[in-house]
Parts: structure tokens; sequence; C-alpha cells
């Protein structure tokens, strides 16, 4: 693309170019775009991550719903004239349905705060409403995308309404593979429900559980997190939108914000949006991302730590724990035939690894924000919306190639218990500490089971013993 100012870059010859105009000079933009002259430098000058705003449709709908809200708002306050906005909510509804995506050519991560991403969007959607009126592309007399599709707004008050708008979008996504693993574990729950096996702790014997509780635990973390993700949730339907440039709502006609927040309630179908009490404060304060990265950590450090725990009960399977048994999916080795790997939770403690490093450089991100405006939302989104979509994925993949189709090793469970000197601990109260203790070493150093040893020195009876090895004894389980 040929810039007038800069280095030059020139079209090939065979390729038809439109040349469009803006305060820097002229700019070569493809004849048949839907992108104007700011999104051409854009491209030029942010060749960055390689992934662009068509990697994202939640934030292009986000976009065309705050462009419609914004049109429609401002015909009703007088603004803009009717045959306009209807044009330009078009556009935006095509645009929401899929339409033009790959018109949006900028590289997610860009300075300026955002403006080359709210910038394709006005282009896109304006050269769309001339199409729909009848005009050229780029015959911005009709309909300009900033005196007409960005009026009464900033790209400090879009860009981030839209990045709430499609961040929500992302975490819906999470909530129900969330939902969906936590079922698949509570199904587990419920079939390993009579199996015993020793519960650990540092990695040694401690006290007998069943799977049954091992993996209903898991289930219960879940839960807490969908808790925790959706009250986080919640602060994204706060918005800025009508504050403009700083929050002062310059430029923008009274009546305009009220209107465009309850268009934007209809248009997304969430009721609970709302405009921030203090525009000001919420054009600067990037609080609410802090908040959903932080979340987002706790859930991947807890969904690495249960990918952890499935590789520890599997491992072996002959010279390891082997209580589970995972599905296996493919083989694990280029020269150790029968070797089959832990592979899938492997996956999810790596996506667990990225967002916990992106949560990092949502923190930098959000600390290195200046006076009124924080120019680094652009590298915030992308690294939620990164996090959001690997979690939803990863976990998508637990649920149906892992947690689904685990099997219990019943067998190496029940000698596993039966040889285990934590079983002493049950009869603690009965023999008394000391007493306990004797029989829990000399079982260890004989390699011998401590029941028998209780039994031979006649420390108990053979129904005392069945009473407190029971299952319910030793686990907290309601008695049959």
């Amino acid at each position: 693309m040929a810039l007038t100012s800069g280095p030059q870059r020139h079209a090939p010859a065979d390729i038809p170019y439109r040349t469009e105009h803006d305060m820097l000079g002229d700019v070569d933009v493809p004849a048949d775009a839907y992108y104007g002259a700011h999104t051409a430098r854009a491209v030029a000058n942010f060749p960055l991550t390689g992934e662009t705003l068509a990697a994202r449709p939640h934030l292009i709908g986000a976009l065309a719903a705050v462009k419609a809200a914004a049109a429609r708002a401002n015909s009703e306050v007088g603004a803009l004239d009717g045959t306009r906005a209807s044009a330009i909510a078009h556009a935006c509804s095509e645009i929401r349905e899929g339409a033009l995506r790959e018109e949006f050519v900028v590289d997610l991560v860009q300075g300026g705060a955002g403006t080359s991403t709210n910038m394709n969007a006005n282009e896109v959607i304006a050269n769309r409403a001339l199409e729909l009126l009848g005009h050229r592309r780029a015959e911005y007399a009709f309909v300009h995308p900033l005196d007409h599709v960005n009026l009464g707004q900033s790209t400090n008050d879009v860009y981030p309404t839209a990045v709430k708008l499609a961040l929500d979008a992302h975490l819906a996504a999470l909530l129900t593979a969330l939902a969906g693993l936590r079922e698949a574990f509570a199904a587990k729950a419920a079939e390993f429900a009579d199996v015993l096996k020793m519960g650990r702790t540092q990695l040694q014997d401690a006290v007998p559980m069943t799977l049954g509780q091992e993996f209903g635990a898991f289930a219960a973390t879940l839960a807490e997190d969908e808790q925790r993700l959706a009250e986080a949730g919640l602060l994204l339907h706060e918005l800025n939108l009508g504050g403009t440039a700083i929050g002062t709502g310059l430029n923008a006609r009274p009546g305009y914000r009220e209107r465009a927040i309850e268009h934007l309630r209809r248009l997304t179908g969430i009721p609970t949006l709302v405009s921030s009490p203090d525009l000001i404060e919420a054009t600067q304060d990037v609080g609410v991302f802090v908040q959903m990265s932080g979340v987002l950590k706790r859930v991947a450090v807890k969904l690495s730590k249960i990918c952890n725990d499935l590789r520890l009960l599997s491992s072996g399977p002959q010279a390891g724990l082997g209580e589970i048994n995972l599905p296996a999916r493919q083989a694990g080795s280029s020269i150790m035939p029968g070797k089959v790997n832990p592979v899938i939770p492997e996956a999810v403690n790596q996506i667990a690894f990225e967002v916990i490093g992106n949560d990092v450089t949502v923190t930098l991100a959000a600390e290195g924000g200046q006076l009124q405006l924080n120019a680094f939302e652009p590298v915030i989104y992308r690294s939620l919306s990164a996090g959001l979509d690997h979690l939803t994925a990863g976990i998508t993949v637990l649920t149906e190639h892992c947690v689904r189709g685990i099997t219990a090793n019943r067998t190496r469970l029940a000698a596993t218990v039966a040889a285990s000197t934590g079983l002493v601990t049950a009869l603690g109260p009965a023999l008394g500490y000391e007493t306990a203790c004797a029989i829990a070493l000399e079982a260890h150093h004989t390699g011998r089971p401590a029941l028998d040893l209780v039994r031979e020195r006649a420390l108990l009876t053979e129904a005392e013993l069945r009473e407190l090895t029971s299952p319910a004894s030793l686990t907290g389980l309601p008695k049959a």
C-alpha cells in the first residue's frame, strides 16, 4: 500500500486501488476494500502479532453493536438523520451476523489505545452503509466514517465498551465449558463412590477416602470457580459509553448516553448493562480487567492442579500409582513400545501456564496507564480473550477426551489400602497414639499389614476392627 508519508509501499500494477485522503495525505486502498485510509495506515504500522481483528468475531460483533446503538441514539436526539442512521444500523446488523469479517484487518496489538480498531469499524460500516444507500465506496460525503458512524463517540468510550461486551461473550462460553467439566467430575464421583483408596498429604499415605470423594472435590472446586467468574463478569456490564474522549461527554448530545445504553441492552440481550456513575473515572480505570484476569488465573491454577493430580493418579501404570486409567489417546513414544502419555492433562497444563503469564501482561498494562486514559487496552484484550478462549477449548477437550473416559483400577486400590499403614490412624482413638505409632512403624519396617499385627497382639476384637475400618468409618460417608 503506497503511503504519502513514511516509507513508500507501492501497490502491484495489476491490482486496482483507490486513493483516499486523511490528515497525513493520500493513501492507496484496495479498490474493493470496505476499510479506508486509517485502516490501511494501521496495517502498515502494526505488523506485530499476525492476529487481526478478524480472529476475534466477538469483538467485531461488539463493535457493530456499539455503532448501531450509537446511530439509533443519535437519530433519536436529532444529531443524525434517519436515513443515515438506518443504513448504519443495517450495516452493523449484517456485520453482527458474520458479514465482512475479513475486512477487519488491523492487528490486535496496536498503538493509539484502540483507535485503529475503532477506525477499522467506522470505515467498514460507512462503506457498507454507502452501498446500501446506492453510493460507491469512499463517497464519504454521504456517509462519513467519523462525522456519521463515529458521531458522539471517541475510541476512548467505544473501544472499552466493545471490549467489555466481547469479553462477556467469551466468558459465557467458558462458563458453559466449566459446567460441563464439573458435571463430568460429579458423574465420576458417583461412579466411584464405593471405591476405597488412600488419601495422601505431602505425597505420603495419610488416611483412607473414596475415589468418589476425590473426584467430588474436583467438581466442588470447579463450582467455586464458576461462581467467581460469574461475579467478575457482572463488572463487565458497567460501561463508559457516552463519555467520549475523557469522560466529560464532549460532542455527545444530551440524552445520547442513556439512549445508547438502552439500545445496547436490546441489541445484546444483556439487561444488566448500565452507565458508569463517574465516566471520567471509568474512562481511565481498567480495574475490571485486572479483576477478570485474576479470576482467570485462579481458574488456571486450580485446573492445572487437577491435571497434575490426574497425571499422578494414573502414573505408571505398573511402576507408579496406577490408581486410575486415563483414556489412551495416542502412542506416547517414538522409541518405547506400548508407552501411553497423559497428553490431554499435559496440554491443559500448558494452557494454564499461558493464562498465568497473561495475567502478568494484564497487570503491567493496567499499571502502565497515565492520567485520563490507559493506552494499553489492546494488549489487555488480546491477553484476556486468548486466555478465555484457550481455557474454554482446553476444558472442553479435557472433559470429552479424558475425564468422561476415566476408569478406576479397583484391584490395585484395594490392595494399596489393605497394605497401607495409614489404616492405623483410624485405630488411634481405640489403641492410643503410642501403641498405634508402634504398630505403624513395625508394619512399615516388616512390610506386614498393620491389621495383622493388631490381631496378633489381640489389641482389638474382630468386631471392633470391622467397625473401625468400615468404609463409612474411614471416610465419613453415611452408614448403609
